[in-house]
């Protein structure tokens, strides 16, 4: 018998799958299939590194959810689920990056074989792991079914957290604080980027509290200069150099549950206008939090942010946070809520958000950030505790 770690309760998987199913039955549903590695680890607890290959889980309004992938990753699939081995199925490896079949067309088979050849079956037509081609291929091999867009169904059942899922994140934002703090340590002038990378990397997988770390949904992300202008640079070989600022977003991970947290370090004396900024973004901040409660709108948060930075002649055009919790590269993110002036979605009590209000200017940006829980009374809770500032070496 293969012994099991599994990494939450019996009671936690029922409440995912009930959740899940209610949500098939209001969409019409009579099968689920879910391709996104986040959402199949969330009701399986499948966790490999397979999802360069189709692969995905079958949720029924009955029986307990199917994982189905490749004939060798079934392996993995017994080893972390938490259902019984007869609810893990495989393709022959020679639909494997084939040009004449495809793996849809072994899925199609198991689905006729669960009786699922006329079926309403949802699947996740806007997510990086469903290919064009693979929906043709199943749409041809269930010529009877009809497939319903279920993007983000299961997305939104995770919104609200469990205390476990809870727990999994404030242990990710120990390993965040303990990736800071080296920075503030490392970062001088003359250090190449890419030793700091290596220590971040280190230290996230090192973990931190008797805890280990896992690795991120997103590489570190840290440009300087006028190159912080750019969001989403990740680092080379040369060296940090006095007179620029350096924007790090990085998230501690603890079992695929994220507490992305963005700190920027300056080295030298900063100019005017950036402490200008900072005042500005940290005023934000403050005021955003405050209006992070159950009860208001996602929006509410954003328009209590955009006012300091407004009266401080910066207008930032975008959303500034989305819902973090269990994630796969490439995103930290759960594609739901944006924190944004139009999205008048209900926060409440047990939710988690990365509050991310970057400044991506012309030729300079800086990044302090919070990721935050919404608590049943009162204002945001913050998952890290560092100073919310820009650093100055």
């Amino acid at each position: 018998m293969i012994r099991k770690h599994l990494p939450f309760s019996e009671a936690e998987f029922q409440r995912r799958l009930a959740l899940t199913r209610a949500a098939m039955e209001k969409a019409g549903l009579d099968v689920l299939f879910i391709t996104d590695p986040s959402n199949q680890n969330w009701l399986t607890a499948y966790d490999g590194w397979s999802f360069y290959v189709h692969q995905g889980v079958i949720v029924s309004l009955e029986s307990d959810p199917i994982w189905w992938g490749r004939n060798q990753d079934t392996n993995g699939a017994l080893r972390t689920v938490w259902m019984g081995d007869a609810y893990v199925m495989g393709y022959a490896d020679h639909f494997v990056q084939s040009t004449e079949r495809h793996p849809m067309q072994d899925l199609a088979e198991r689905l006729k074989m669960l009786g699922h050849e006329t079926s309403r079956i949802g699947v996740e037509m806007d997510n990086y792991y469903y290919s064009a081609k693979a929906h043709q291929s199943l749409a041809e091999s269930l010529p009877n079914a009809r497939l319903i867009d279920a993007t983000a169904l299961v997305n939104w059942q995770r919104g609200v957290k469990s205390d476990e899922e809870i727990t999994f994140i404030r242990r990710a934002a120990k390993i965040s604080e303990k990736i800071v703090d080296g920075l503030l340590e490392r970062v001088e002038p003359g250090v190449p980027k890419n030793e700091v990378v290596a220590d971040i990397l280190h230290d996230g997988v090192m973990g931190a509290d008797g805890h280990w770390g896992d690795y991120a949904a997103i590489v570190p992300l840290l440009p300087s200069g006028p190159d912080a202008a750019a969001p989403h640079l990740t680092w080379h070989g040369r060296p940090f150099e006095t007179g620029e600022a350096t924007f790090f977003e990085i998230s501690g991970c603890y079992r695929r549950y994220h507490a992305p947290f963005c700190r920027t370090i300056f080295l030298g004396k900063p100019p005017e206008f950036l402490l200008n900024a900072e005042a500005a973004l940290v005023e934000g901040l403050e005021a955003g939090l405050e209006a992070a409660r159950a009860g208001n709108r996602a929006c509410d948060v954003a328009n209590a942010l955009a006012a300091p930075l407004l009266r401080a002649g910066i207008e930032r055009g975008a959303r500034c946070g989305y819902p973090i919790g269990l994630s796969y590269p490439p995103d930290w993110g759960e594609r739901t809520i944006s924190l944004r002036a139009e999205d008048e979605s209900e926060l409440k009590p047990g939710m988690t958000f990365h509050f991310m209000p970057g400044l991506w200017m012309e030729n300079w940006g800086l990044e302090i950030t919070e990721s935050i829980l919404i608590t049943e009374d009162g204002p945001a809770e913050t998952f890290c505790d560092r100073p919310r500032k820009m650093f100055v070496k």
